[in-house]
């Protein structure tokens, strides 16, 4: 304890360092290992050479040495390295017999060490002591039979001796245990270097026994090709597919079967090959096989036999799509295409059964649209093909049979079996399927079928009557009144056409009444009936306003011959002008006189443009605020408004108050100018003459704005509520007045609007003559304050 304490107090402490700068000069690892290297500490001087002058000194050498080696083993035996050394010690002092012992000795130790073995026959081979290498040789392979090492280098010995049928013998031997491929190999080949070729072939044989895998059979054919051998290597390839059967065949057995008869140019039995092989591999073991087959023909078939190659394959694509999906009948429709050009009509029909009898699972339409047309494909085919009648209206009938027809139906299926029935020859037939159909599912696009139908028949009183059952069904559906009136006007009877479009516009519901009254206006001109025609666009105007029925009207009116066309025409313009100022859409208004302006422009006197130009609106930029879903502010939005100037002229009080709120700044502006008190030495200057509000400001600025006219308005209205010469009314209206001028004076730019505004509106209504009321003086104050 007490010298464990005195070792604790003699460990030195570790000095802090203060100064933790960084040094003057940086030494870095690379330098600190350079000037390692450069010094070699590390590195230890080699031992003094001995020479060994004498015997004497030389058989202490050896005892030194040899008792080094003992100890080491006797330390140790198991370490085989010490006894390998120790022997190729004896080895290197050419003490064979030493060294043969020791190398006995540790065979004792570990007789399965493969490098003990190795180094011991390596030993005697060297020291040409070939009975004693063909001992331990054999040996070794007995005790280690599956180490091919030993084998490999024992038969090589026996042949660089000479000793071919030692050579053989030692094969054959190892051959008993059945060694891997390329034991076998060597010994082929060992016979061959022999020139031993039945020899060979025997082996052959053994080896496809044992090893029996594809390439081993290709490989014995190949040797026999190799050799001349070509009835023997085609027999091979055939003993070959009957060996591993339909069941474990593989397509590289077939690819080297068909390449060994097309080098011997046997190009039929090529093809007959890969057909074989084709119909028993599976096809998506089978890429290659194809691959090569499409080689083969490209090089030795005709056109017909590519094409059956490249329509064998996609066969097998498609065949893999739809049992992957067999809800896919986009690769139904695909597959079929393809089987449609090539295959016969058994096969076809078999792959169309297989198609339809993959139906959608829920009954739903979006879901049967793509299934319905294998159905419709399919009848096609056995009418256009295979030429079947009776088998395609089977087709037909159970495609009907199929479809749940309370829920959906396809027109289309019911009006291919009506003109499939047509073309057979089966009118009544044709007549019975659409029946049907209109009586289990009545739906428009049947009914048009069936009138269509009865068109091309020329049968037109079916075509009537088929009419009124659709408009029974469908009375809202303007396209059929349409027809209907056409019909009876193709046949001559306008009349029954007049009483059919005054059915028709006579319904409580419509879904294109504009259409309708568009075609009866055309029917009556077509007609020459013009007082039919200004009836019905009265009748039509009685019912809407609109700007296009107002011009369709004047333009009628313009294309009709007579003196007083042009005035009818203008009148109809000046009507539609005078109904619209109610509507609220000012864009149709604005349509209405641009084509009034067109008409002028193009027929009208000189002068009457210009007149109706006058009436065209000014179009000005406004804001209006906006309020959210919850009612909360949105802020605020701008927006094109149209200003006609008759709408302006209609408002008398807006004008006469414009023109008081002028004249009342105006006198403002002066009464300020004559009170303007002394300027401040410490204040800047202001040019008392220079105006605070412009006299006639411009109706539009530069930056193209436009008046805000939301706020006369309001004022408008706060100064018309006053009465008739009262006093205190007066003086409140001009304490509201000084306000109103106080919130305008706060932003130049709101009272410039304000005022560009008030001038602009001023000067579009009034005139020069207004300038002149303004300059009446204080007399007309009162009156204009007043109000009227």
């Amino acid at each position: 304890m007490a010298s464990t304490a005195a070792g604790k107090q003699r460990i030195p402490k570790v000095a802090k360092v203060k100064n933790k700068a960084p040094a003057e000069v940086q030494i870095t690892a690379e330098q600190l290992l350079r000037e390692a290297k450069e010094r070699e500490l590390e590195l230890l001087p080699p031992p003094p050479k001995q020479k060994i002058t004498d015997v004497e000194e030389l058989n202490d050498y050896k005892l030194k040495k040899r008792k080094g080696f003992e100890d080491n083993i006797r330390k140790n035996r198991t370490v085989i390295s010490n006894w390998i050394k120790y022997a190729q010690w004896e080895e290197s002092l050419k003490e064979i017999q030493r060294a043969r012992s020791i190398y006995e000795r540790a065979l004792d130790v570990d007789h399965r060490n493969v490098t003990l073995w190795l180094k011991y026959a390596e030993m005697e081979m060297k020291s040409r002591q070939v009975n004693h290498a063909r001992n331990i040789w054999d040996r070794a392979i007995t005790i280690l039979p599956r180490v091919n090492q030993f084998w490999y280098k024992y038969t090589y010995m026996e042949e660089m001796l000479g000793n071919a049928a030692g050579c053989r013998q030692v094969f054959e031997r190892w051959m008993e245990w059945q060694p891997d491929e390329q034991a076998w190999h060597s010994y082929i080949n060992f016979q061959l270097r022999y020139k031993e070729v039945e020899q060979a072939r025997c082996i052959y044989e053994r080896f496809v026994r044992v090893h029996p895998e594809v390439k081993n059979w290709i490989k014995y054919a190949r040797f026999e090709e190799k050799h001349g051998y070509i009835a023997h290597s085609r027999r091979i390839y055939e003993r070959a597919v009957e060996f591993f059967g339909e069941e474990h065949v593989e397509e590289n057995l077939f690819v080297a079967f068909a390449k060994f008869e097309e080098t011997q140019k046997e190009f039929e039995r090529v093809r007959v090959i890969y057909r074989y092989a084709l119909e028993r591999i599976p096809k998506q073991q089978a890429q290659e096989l194809f691959k090569f087959y499409t080689m083969f023909e490209k090089k030795f078939g005709d056109r017909r036999g590519i094409e059956d190659v490249i329509v064998s394959k996609r066969r097998f694509q498609y065949e893999e799509e739809v049992k992957a999906n067999p809800h896919n009948y986009d690769a139904w429709f695909d597959y079929l295409r393809l089987v449609e050009n090539d295959a016969d009509a058994d096969t076809v029909r078999e792959i169309y059964e297989r198609a339809i009898a993959n139906v959608p699972p829920l009954q739903e339409k979006r879901h049967w649209k793509r299934y319905v047309y294998l159905w419709i494909n399919y009848a096609l085919y056995e009418e256009l093909e295979l030429q079947d009648p009776e088998r395609t209206r089977q087709v037909y009938q159970a495609c009907l049979d199929l479809i749940p027809h309370k829920k959906f139906t396809f027109a289309k299926i019911w009006l291919l079996y009506a003109q499939f029935e047509i073309r057979q020859k089966n009118l009544q037939g044709a007549r019975k399927v659409m029946g049907v159909a209109i009586g289990r599912c009545p739906k428009n696009k049947l009914l048009k079928g069936y009138i269509e139908l009865e068109l091309q028949l020329r049968e037109f009183d079916r075509c009537r009557k088929l009419y009124e059952k659709f408009l029974e069904f469908s009375p809202e559906n303007c396209t059929t009144w349409i027809k209907f009136a056409e019909l009876e006007t193709i046949l001559g009877d306008t009349d029954r056409a007049r009483a059919i479009f005054e059915l028709a516009i006579g319904q409580p519901r419509l879904d294109m009444p504009e259409v309708l009254w568009k075609s009866y206006i055309d029917f009556e001109v077509e007609q020459e009936e013009f007082e039919n025609t200004r009836t019905l666009y009265k009748r039509l105007l009685q019912r809407t306003q609109h700007v296009k029925v107002w011009i369709s009207y004047a333009r009628f009116e313009l294309s009709l011959e007579g003196p007083d066309r042009l005035q009818r025409g203008r009148q109809i313009f000046e009507e539609a002008n005078r109904s619209l100022r109610s509507c609220e859409e000012k864009e149709e208004r604005l349509m209405l006189l641009e084509a009034w302006r067109d008409f002028e422009e193009q027929l009208g006197p000189p002068g009457a443009a210009q007149r109706v130009q006058q009436l065209l609106p000014e179009k000005v930029k406004k804001r209006r605020k906006l309020t959210a879903e919850d009612g909360s502010d949105a802020g605020w939005e701008e927006f094109y408004d149209y200003i006609f100037p008759e709408d302006a002229a209609n408002q008398p009080n807006l004008k006469l108050l414009a023109m008081a709120k002028m004249w009342k700044r105006q006198q403002r502006k002066e009464d300020d100018d004559d009170e303007a008190p002394e300027p401040d030495p410490g204040m800047p200057e202001l040019d008392p003459g220079a105006p605070r509000e412009p006299q006639n400001p411009p109706r539009e600025n530069s930056a193209g704005a436009v008046p805000q006219t939301t706020n006369h308005d309001e004022d408008d209205d706060s100064s018309s509520s006053g009465s008739d010469g009262e006093e205190p009314a007066n003086q409140s209206r001009e304490e509201e007045e000084s306000a109103n001028q106080s919130r305008e004076e706060e932003g130049p730019a709101n009272q410039t609007r304000e005022e560009e505004g008030l001038a602009n509106q001023t000067r579009e209504e009034e005139g020069p003559a207004n300038q002149n009321r303004e300059g009446e003086g204080p007399a007309n104050q009162t009156r204009m304050e007043e109000g009227p």
